[in-house]
């Protein structure tokens, strides 16, 4: 297959048309804004739909429409525009309705600032909407494995009839990289992988409590929303064989550094370049950010680990939590952090390493 040289959020969109993709509704904000321009060029030639809402909550509750008739669709937007969608996916995630979107990360709380952050990874992994609904997310460190897990994330909402978020921070949504592009489904197995929905989708059947062919969310009943409930929470559990995540050089790390995303790619690189200097640094880099892969920090020598660094683009840390979860105080954590749109340095996660380095010697 060729390579080709394509902006991150470009090559999400892409990715989404190539796995079947044929709805997407957003609304304009930076970064991500290339998505839904690249969309609203691209489907015409494949006989999507793109639809530019009024607004994040109308976008997003046409999403949850198209969805429904068991369409593959998509959203996507930034942080703030996230938190104005995050009433629908609750629906979508109630009404067992399978949906991709992406955060393409900036700064916050609030409308904060246009530059990329890691600041949504509370929102993204413990708290997307009402109801405690989980999802599968996924937070690419490359363009590359953007477009992979984009292209896969359709194929997971189908299995699971649950939305699924591609957790991207600004930097990787903009970058340009060379990127070898998935297979384009043909229109006869777009069509093949619609008709395999019209047990439950919105396409003319019968009104019943037994299918949920109705676009309602869930069953009001509280007897059968409890029972809803327990459905989703056996899924949940049943994700533990979708995790995913690298670990790079921790077989004799004397320091650990946790990182995900841009951070762990800047990270990385620290790993390699304090290596030749003789100092052994590993890496866990979380691929998929919920379900976290809390028993990879099993793998930690913890006889030979002195530390776990935490790296991330957010202030106050929030990857931390889990960290800390994962370590179970077998050694100590320090942090290497940064937020506000000010981009992970591979300076600054030297600079904290050889800083504790230095103390503890000290």
């Amino acid at each position: 297959m060729s390579r080709v040289f394509m902006k991150g959020c470009e090559a999400i969109a892409e990715a989404a048309v190539r796995a079947g993709c044929r709805f997407f509704a957003g609304y304009p904000i930076t970064p991500q804004n290339e998505i839904p321009e690249y969309f609203s060029r691209r489907f015409p030639e494949v006989g999507g739909n793109f639809v530019q809402g009024e607004s994040e909550v109308a976008s997003v509750n046409m999403v949850y429409g198209a969805a429904s008739t068991g369409t593959r669709a998509m959203t996507s937007s930034s942080s703030c525009g996230i938190s104005l969608k995050s009433e629908g996916i609750s629906y979508c995630a109630s009404a067992r309705i399978p949906m991709v979107y992406a955060n393409i990360s900036r700064g916050g709380p609030g409308v904060g600032s246009i530059q990329p952050a890691q600041q949504d990874y509370l929102q993204a992994t413990k708290a997307s909407g009402n109801g405690g609904f989980e999802m599968l997310v996924f937070a690419p460190s490359t363009v590359q494995e953007a477009v992979d897990l984009t292209y896969k994330a359709f194929d997971y909402a189908q299995r699971d009839k649950n939305p699924v978020l591609i957790l991207c921070d600004g930097v990787i949504g903009t970058m340009m990289e060379p990127v070898v592009l998935p297979e384009m489904k043909t229109d006869e197995e777009v069509t093949a992988l619609k008709e395999a929905n019209k047990d439950w989708a919105c396409i003319g059947h019968k009104l019943d409590y037994k299918n949920r062919s109705w676009i309602q969310p869930g069953q009001w009943l509280t007897s059968k929303m409890q029972s809803v409930n327990e459905e989703a929470a056996a899924l949940y559990d049943s994700w533990e064989k979708d995790v995913q995540v690298e670990e790079y050089m921790v077989e004799d790390a004397e320091i650990v550094i946790a990182a995900y995303g841009i951070s762990a790619r800047v990270s990385k690189s620290v790993v390699d370049i304090l290596r030749r200097e003789g100092i052994k640094v590993g890496l866990i880099r979380p691929i998929t950010v919920n379900p976290f892969p809390y028993k990879t920090f099993d793998n930690i020598n913890y006889d030979v680990c002195k530390v776990v660094i935490d790296v991330e683009m957010s202030i106050p840390a929030q990857f931390l939590h889990d960290v800390e979860k994962g370590v179970k105080e077998r050694c100590p954590i320090d942090t290497c952090l940064c937020s506000g749109g000010n981009i992970m340095s591979r300076e600054a996660v030297i600079k904290t390493i050889k800083k504790w380095i230095k103390t503890r010697r000290g």
